[in-house]
């Protein structure tokens, strides 16, 4: 007699007994999921492709709340995201609801054959595997799999209904929660309360003059405080314009401060399926922009989720890629045939654009001319990275977020060192400014703890930094030589 495909052959390996497990207060076995449909879902938290699906998994989660559970394991790219306590601030960070594994040492993933993130395993009621996928776009292809999957085995009675308890560990309420990137000017600092889906306005001291949003997660325009966002990121001021990448909503708004409103000038609120298409306004997709920079009449967009830098002319919103193939990975040459991976910052000292490329752990720069080049400062190659000052070749980063250009410098938010360097762009050469390992310390620079930090602003002699996994705005005197926390109030 044949087999029925919902039934399937091959069993599903079982998880290791010893693992670490968020989420829950319990570790979980394939044999304690029987009767569930179980997706597994193997992800890493620096890569943009795992965030992306995190919403599809939110609304296959919410469809089937007592038939299907998600297993997130989380088999580390970076050595940082190898920690548990990393990976529970990113699960708090990405507000994700179901159990998650540590599998550091990639033992399930070599069990399942995995060879990307994210990739996933559907599991049925009886723990056998019918379905595998590798990418985005997980919505379409398991909905109505899953659909299937329920009716097949309610005629079987062989469903367990059972609820199973899980739930996200939470933060203490802060004034900030995650910031994830910063400006200054006009004695102002912009800060994004990136978890918080808001934007604050302070002076240089950190007294709050003004609130951006509701709080609310949303895509409303309006009022400040009308306006809705998700997770905003990059900011950049022209006069009494604020631009912002409103980073999980897919859109690039615009705040007037003289009349205290909100309108969205870029993005149709859904993520772009497709690459390398320009478009104008409200309807040209786009793609997590992380960062922005203004140069002229030129808005450009470090588009993380594309794996390119945008520009955008200011006077009609058309945007349009300005360097990346949209490939992932780290290739030099002319602008729209090099290669990104994940751009996350974005600055300029007039003449080149300076971004930090995330997932190459690398530090960049493209020419602002349209028929120029990409040339790499610090850095080799996606899985070429590390903690080591020098020149070119042999300095590695780990997965840096933020830069920013001051007095002929480079300064770098060196994430996943918890490290802010400085880089010569003459020369090629890094060299740790402050931080020591990871944590929350004022005083000396090298004595100094950050937690992730990814975003940087200078004002005069003080480097501002998101120091994001602390909640908190971290201030070096670059003349004292300190480094000290912003009191927000």
């Amino acid at each position: 007699m044949a087999i029925h495909p919902l039934d399937g052959v091959i069993h599903a390996p079982e998880f290791p007994t010893d693992l670490d497990w968020l989420n829950t207060d319990r570790a979980f076995t394939l044999a304690d999921l029987n009767g569930k449909i179980v997706l597994i879902d193997f992800w890493t938290y620096c890569c943009i492709n795992c965030m992306h699906v995190l919403p599809e998994l939110k609304r296959l989660e919410q469809k089937y709340p007592s038939e299907l559970v998600v297993i997130g394991v989380h088999s580390a790219k970076f050595t940082t995201e190898k920690e548990t306590s990393a990976i529970e601030q990113a699960i708090q960070r990405y507000e994700i609801d179901h159990p998650v594994v540590n599998d550091c040492d990639f033992e399930i993933w070599k069990a399942y054959n995995i060879h990307a993130w994210p990739s996933f395993m559907l599991i049925n009621p009886t723990g056998r595997i019918v379905g595998t996928h590798s990418g985005e776009g997980i919505y379409p292809l398991f909905d109505p799999l899953i659909s299937k999957l329920i009716a097949h085995f309610d005629k079987k009675n062989a469903l367990n209904p059972a609820q199973i308890k899980i739930g996200r560990s939470t933060t203490p309420h802060q004034t900030l929660s995650f910031p994830g990137k910063i400006h200054a000017a006009n004695d102002q600092l912009f800060i994004a309360d990136t978890n918080h889906n808001r934007v604050i306005i302070t002076d240089l001291n950190g007294h709050i003059q003004d609130t951006i949003g509701s709080g609310a997660e949303g895509q409303s325009d309006g009022t400040f405080e009308d306006s809705t966002w998700q997770h905003p990121q990059g900011l950049y001021l022209v006069g009494d314009q604020l631009y912002i990448a409103d980073t999980g909503n897919h859109l690039i708004r615009q705040v007037n401060l003289a009349t205290r409103t909100v309108q969205t000038i870029l993005g149709t609120g859904q993520q772009a399926q497709q690459f390398n298409l320009p478009g104008t306004g409200k309807m040209c997709a786009l793609n997590s922009p992380w960062d922005l920079l203004v140069h002229k009449s030129t808005l450009y967009v470090a588009m993380a989720g594309a794996h390119q830098i945008w520009s955008v002319d200011l006077n009609g919103f058309h945007a349009r890629p300005h360097a990346g193939s949209s490939r992932e990975e780290l290739d030099d040459g002319s602008l729209l045939m090099a290669t990104l991976a994940q751009p996350s910052g974005i600055t300029t000292n007039g003449t080149h654009l300076f971004f930090a490329d995330s997932e190459t752990s690398a530090i960049r720069h493209a020419d602002i001319h349209p028929s120029g080049h990409i040339e790499t400062l610090i850095g080799e190659a996606l899985f070429q990275f590390g903690d080591q000052d020098g020149p070119y070749p042999t300095a590695r980063l780990q997965h840096p977020m933020g830069i920013t250009y001051y007095n002929g410098v480079l300064y770098i938010a060196d994430t996943y060192n918890h490290k802010i360097k400085t880089i010569d762009p003459n020369t090629k050469t890094a060299t740790t400014l402050a931080g020591s390992s990871k944590g929350h310390r004022d005083g000396d620079l090298l004595m100094a703890q950050f937690n992730e930090p990814a975003g940087l602003a200078v004002h005069n002699h003080l480097l501002y930094i998101a120091d994001t996994n602390n909640h908190a705005i971290r201030v070096i005197d670059l003349n004292a030589q300190t480094v000290s926390t912003l009191n927000i109030q």
